[in-house]
């Protein structure tokens, strides 16, 4: 049987997730190779992702990989995804789902109410910044790129009081010594996807879709499919301040929790909902969300946000 080639950008995390993944087909008695490859999103490390403007540039290269037949599937960080694949592309699997939410990490103090006045706290998101400057004002927001091992030790080092990561991220590579909180939805609603994995591939390739057929979670990807639709009917990309959060209760129904929110916390909205039918909960929860302001809070979002010029 020829070796099942996954394609997967470079950095620690993201081998992490590959790697587990081969594990996994190793064990259904599949050979498998990994590729790595270099995305947009890994040559711009010094300007804040909200600027880059760029849709997919964490899996445009790995895309290109696939269609050019170099790799048989990909695997993604699901909120790395853009709502609108190519169509010759489909996420095949999407896979259980770890922790969605977000942690707060730090050296000296044991939570976000315990921070002093001013302190500085590190995150490049939007979705971050408005919900944690919407419940400490007086927080000085500081830009913070890198991998998960880079961001820990810029935190360690002292430039920041804490730094704001998915949970997801540092208990897969087993760097959450300092992880002090992990922050309820309510008060920081987790970015579309967070925490799930996805692997992507060739939607013609019949035979490696059976393959992977086994690591599709049906639970996980209704939640992911209600959150996504959410996302695309507002417009947005995974660098906007746009939060979604579902999760499958008993008996089917899902719940849905959302926010849009201006990245200086002085207009946060949020939405609670529950449906049986994914896309449909997601698409009403976002024409809730448009009707009580959220597309002036995103084209505003949008013109501060100019594209920055691509790097070479």
């Amino acid at each position: 049987m020829a070796k099942l080639r996954i394609g997967s950008r470079g950095s620690q995390l993201a081998l992490w997730q590959a790697n587990h993944v081969a594990s996994l087909l190793r064990g259904q008695g599949h050979e498998t190779e990994i590729e790595i490859i270099k995305t947009t999103g890994d040559k711009i490390t010094d300007v804040a992702l909200a600027k880059v403007g760029t849709k997919g540039m964490f899996t445009k290269e790995i895309e290109e990989a696939l269609a050019d037949k170099r790799v048989d599937l990909a695997v993604h960080s699901l909120k790395d995804v853009p709502t609108e694949l190519q169509p010759e592309f489909e996420l095949t699997a999407i896979m259980k789902r770890e922790d969605p939410r977000d942690a707060f990490i730090s050296i000296h103090y044991a939570s976000l109410d315990e921070l002093p006045k001013n302190a500085r706290v590190g995150t490049s998101s939007l979705r971050r910044q408005c919900q944690l400057k919407t419940v400490r004002p007086d927080l000085e927001i500081i830009p913070l790129r890198g991998n998960v091992d880079t961001r820990l030790r810029k935190l360690e080092s002292g430039e920041y009081a804490a730094i704001i990561l998915a949970a997801a991220g540092v208990r897969r590579l087993g760097l959450d010594k300092n992880v002090r909180q992990i922050i309820a939805p309510e008060i920081m609603c987790p970015a579309v996807g967070q925490g799930a994995l996805a692997i992507e591939c060739r939607k013609n390739d019949s035979h490696v879709r059976e393959l992977l057929s086994f690591l599709d979670d049906p639970a996980t990807r209704a939640a992911i499919e209600c959150e996504r639709a959410l996302l695309g009917s507002l417009g947005g990309g995974c660098q906007v301040p746009i939060g979604a959060y579902s999760l499958q209760q008993p008996g089917g129904k899902l719940q849905l929790t959302a926010m849009v929110g201006r990245p200086d916390g002085s207009q946060l909205l949020r939405e609670n909902a529950e449906g049986s039918d994914p896309e449909q909960l997601g698409r009403e929860t976002a024409q809730k969300l448009l009707s009580r302001g959220a597309d002036r809070i995103l084209r505003d979002v949008y013109a501060q946000e100019a594209p920055a010029t691509a790097h070479p």
